[in-house]
């Protein structure tokens, strides 16, 4: 190339792994690499920690164009047969940005020889198991948004058992999470409960007692969803206008 000639320029690269919310300040010390021996000391799980979500990565959105090309981080809460893991696939499918859907309960039958299914009844190993779910999620959450991908994570999280409550979420993926309930009528629910197998059929005993925890919501000040009349496609919609209103004001949680 001509000394002096306009160097072409560089093709847009996703953040680094190191990536970190504007604004955000390094911690004391300087940074260090996510990777490094320290951190994997620091836990014997083998988690490696990364910058945590501040903030939604997004310039503001215009009204009436839903999330547009924000990088976000959501946590679709929902009580069995809500549909809120349909729901999730489906906005995360066909937003126009890359976009991740990351299921809990996929995540915590990844383990299959010694599954501590809750349905057996919540112990400490269905507690802890769900605790080691919920960190890889979230590991993998900050992962994503580190190299520019957004992710909707979806999980039955009970307003009244602070164990595994937003806390936990907020810990693992950070401050800037978007947390939307989806809560449709109980007849709903136990109708769509129906239509499942396995161990992801809950008894319409277990279906009512979740559905009433979860009214626990309203007052909250969390958007809430009913889709009881709306179909998947219209859900989606709807979750991404409510999206985007939480960008413009972020609920306190």
């Amino acid at each position: 190339m001509p000394t002096g000639a306009p160097r072409p320029p560089h093709p847009a690269q996703p953040p680094a792994p190191g990536w970190s919310a504007p604004g955000a300040v390094p911690p004391s010390g300087g940074p260090q690499h996510p990777g490094g021996p320290s951190s994997h000391r620091a836990d014997p799980t083998g988690h490696v920690p990364l910058p945590p979500v501040s903030a939604p990565l997004a310039p503001a959105v215009e009204h009436g164009a839903g999330t547009g090309a924000a990088t976000l981080a959501v946590l679709l809460i929902g009580p069995a047969g809500a549909g809120k893991t349909t729901v999730a696939r489906h906005w995360a499918q066909r937003r126009r940005v890359p976009t991740a859907h990351i299921s809990l309960d996929d995540v915590r039958e990844w383990v299959c020889s010694g599954f501590a299914d809750p349905q057996s009844g919540w112990n400490e190993h269905s507690e802890a198991q769900y605790r080691l779910a919920r960190r890889t999620c979230g590991f993998a959450a900050r992962n994503f948004l580190a190299n520019g991908i957004s992710c909707i994570v979806d999980d039955a999280v009970f307003p009244d058992r602070p164990v595994v409550g937003l806390g936990g979420w907020k810990r693992h993926v950070g401050p800037g999470l978007l947390p939307v309930v989806l809560l449709p009528g109980l007849e709903i629910v136990l109708e769509r409960n129906a239509e499942r197998s396995g161990n992801r059929r809950l008894s319409d005993e277990e279906v009512a007692a979740i559905h009433g925890r979860m009214a626990g919501w309203y007052g909250s000040g969390l958007p809430i969803i009913d889709n009881s009349t709306y179909d998947v496609e219209t859900t989606a919609r709807v979750l991404d206008d409510v999206l985007a209103r939480a960008i413009a004001s972020p609920p306190t949680w």
